[in-house]
């Protein structure tokens, strides 16, 4: 791989970077809202949903984790 690619693998890291501060930031906020809901709440319907956009948005976290580190494997 030449160095202008790697320079491109490099600035698209730092994008992915950036998306997972976001995706990690609202994760966050929806994980807050599911804790401040009463125990009744919190499974309801809504509560759930909650849950769910928790455990799908670390989902994708984890699989932006992944795309980093595949990237800078195909660029050693």
């Amino acid at each position: 791989m030449n160095n202008e690619n790697r320079k491109e693998l490099e600035k698209t890291i730092a994008l992915i970077e950036d998306a997972k501060e976001i995706v990690e930031r609202i994760k966050d906020e929806e994980q807050e809202k599911f804790d401040n809901l009463s125990e009744g709440l919190q499974q309801s319907e809504k509560g759930q949903k909650f849950e769910e956009n928790v455990s799908t948005l670390d989902d994708a976290f984890s699989q932006l984790e992944e795309a980093i580190d595949n990237i800078n494997t195909a660029s050693k």
